[in-house]
């Protein structure tokens, strides 16, 4: 039976990039089924599949999951032919660590700049927690790339899981034009330049709902 991924708007949904673009990444089939954010009846529908009333939600027959780090790690057991971790122990589960604390943590950041892909590229001032968030965020891009990314452009060289937890924090460092060290500025670049990732930005570009509380200029919405 084939996959399931029920997602929110491409535009705004971080929480839905995350697993949509590991499935792409590693040429996993799946059915893409959206629910946008604003519609009147996004909760009875998602609540269908999922108690916590939130996107992303994965169907695979019997099993359905939700938050996007239980997605993963359900699509890395289903497929384990597919890299989605990195296979050596020691880099696995410095990855596993650095995207838990991505779940689960820089909440001030998340919460200054969210992600906006059509946003036109315009600096945006940031809190002093936002500003710590960001400086933990690239020290960790930094320690993962110089410790086990040699072999690619990505934190453990390879596209991987923590790449792709990782991802809507690249979207958000080039939108709001967040100062960056030129690791951390050539690893956003990476992402950006990742064919799984156009093709989700694509689609993002051609939505029209707009959500004002995702609109940091609001009332104005600015779009590329």
């Amino acid at each position: 039976m084939a996959l399931k991924l029920l997602i929110a708007n491409k535009n705004y949904s971080s929480w839905s990039l995350r697993p949509w673009l590991l499935l792409k990444a590693f040429d996993i089939a799946f059915e893409e089924q959206t629910v946008l954010l604003g519609d009147g009846d996004f909760k009875a529908r998602i609540g269908a599949h999922s108690p916590a009333l939130r996107v992303p939600v994965l169907v695979d027959g019997e099993a359905v999951v939700w938050e996007s780090l239980a997605i993963i790690e359900h699509i890395a057991e289903r497929f384990p032919d597919k890299a989605i971790w990195p296979s050596a122990p020691v880099a696995r589960a410095h990855a596993r660590a650095i995207a838990t604390e991505m779940h689960g943590g820089f909440g001030a950041l998340r919460s200054a700049v969210p992600m906006n892909l059509w946003r036109p590229i315009e600096s945006r001032p940031l809190s002093d927690k936002a500003t710590a968030d960001l400086a933990g965020i690239a020290g960790r891009w930094r320690a993962a790339r110089e410790r086990f990314g040699a072999g690619g452009d990505f934190l453990f060289g390879a596209f991987s899981a923590a790449d792709a937890m990782y991802a809507p924090v690249a979207t958000r460092i080039r939108t709001y034009d967040l100062p960056v060290d030129d690791l951390t500025a050539a690893y956003v670049e990476a992402v950006h330049a990742h064919p799984a990732f156009v093709e989700w930005k694509a689609a993002a570009l051609k939505e029209e709902q707009v959500l004002p509380e995702d609109e940091v200029d609001w009332p104005v919405v600015k779009r590329v």
